[in-house]
Formats: C-alpha cells, structure tokens, sequence
C-alpha cells in the first residue's frame, strides 16, 4: 500500500473517503479501501462498519469482502 502523506490526505476529495463528514478511512485506491474494511472491523462502531462495507463495496465491488 503507497504511503498517505498528511498533505496528500488533506488534497484528497470528500468522496474519497468512507465517511465523508469525518473524513475518515480513505478509499481512493484499492489497499487503503481493503485497509479501511480490516481497521473498521477492528475499531470501529456497528453503524460505522455497515458505513465503511457499504462505500468500499460501492467503489471497489471486486473486492473478496464484498461477494
């Protein structure tokens, strides 16, 4: 997965993101969607796990998590 800088993430657009309003997980590639999926699961609250699934399947919907 290529590096995210702080200034890289800041240029990116809200839709890049799996929760817009926070800007939190970044999807604008396929590892940081697939990275997205594995910290939510980890981390994150059962609203914000169907959030994340929900816009990484809508983006990337080849992805194995999403069949």
């Amino acid at each position: 997965m290529a590096k995210l800088s702080g200034r890289s993430r800041k240029r990116l657009p809200k839709k890049s993101f799996a929760i817009p309003g926070k800007r939190k997980y970044p999807i604008h590639d396929r590892a940081h969607a697939a990275n997205a999926l594995a910290r939510v699961s980890q981390h994150g609250t059962p609203s914000q796990k169907a959030r994340v699934r929900a816009a990484v399947c809508r983006r990337y919907p080849s992805l194995p998590s999403c069949k």
